[in-house]
């Protein structure tokens, strides 16, 4: 199992040896405390979870705190599961760190879009608009949606104006230019989804 989870920094440039500039994105990465152990037995599959950033006790409600507790780890923004495969073994408290990758891994990146509230369908669809002149009143209305006597509505899943980004999205084999185990840093070539901040899956490529 190849998982862990991470905080998107941004975006630079870095050199490679051969002189080549390319563009990554800096993910801090971990480490990621196992939280819970879940097996074929007990839940019906092998799996993990895992916490993430630590979270004020203040700022834990008592059914997670008996849960935090329960496990002997500190508190956690974050819990995600990953699943394991058979034979792999893992304690609770157990530390997951950023140097389960190496350069030039494939990985997987999911990640929530950023959020750009309701947005009409020339932005949302790349719809074409109407004419700029001549009297025209259609400049970015989305046009005739349907026909008046039949069928007297719109079809379900038109096209239209309405929320747009705040959804996961996976961007597959990217490739690890470089790994910082020191500072728990991870940079992957290009972009993934996501704000400054925003909270990343990074995951071993199911495509390699």
């Amino acid at each position: 199992m190849k998982s862990i989870l991470g905080k998107k920094v941004g975006m630079t440039q870095i050199f490679l040896e051969d002189g080549k500039l390319i563009p990554v994105t800096v993910i801090e990465a971990g480490p990621m405390i196992v939280t819970q152990v879940k097996s074929v037995e007990t839940d019906g599959y092998n799996a993990i979870q895992v916490g993430y950033i630590d979270k004020k006790e203040s700022k834990v409600n008592k059914p997670m705190k008996g849960h935090f507790d329960k496990a002997g780890v500190g508190y956690k923004k974050h819990l995600q599961e990953f699943l394991v495969n058979e034979g792999e073994s893992y304690e609770v408290g157990a530390e997951i760190k950023v140097d389960i990758f190496e350069e030039n891994d494939k990985v997987d990146v999911f990640g929530t879009s950023k959020g750009k509230g309701t947005q009409g369908s020339i932005v949302r669809h790349n719809y074409g608009r109407g004419p700029e002149s001549h009297g025209s009143k259609s400049h970015r209305v989305a046009g005739a949606r349907s026909a008046g006597t039949y069928p007297g509505r719109v079809f379900k899943g038109r096209k239209g104006s309405g929320k747009t980004g705040n959804e996961k999205v996976t961007i597959q084999n990217l490739t690890i230019v470089r790994v910082d185990a020191d500072k728990n840093l991870i940079l992957v070539k290009g972009a993934i989804p996501g704000p400054k901040g925003g909270i990343v899956t990074i995951k071993e490529s199911v495509k390699a």
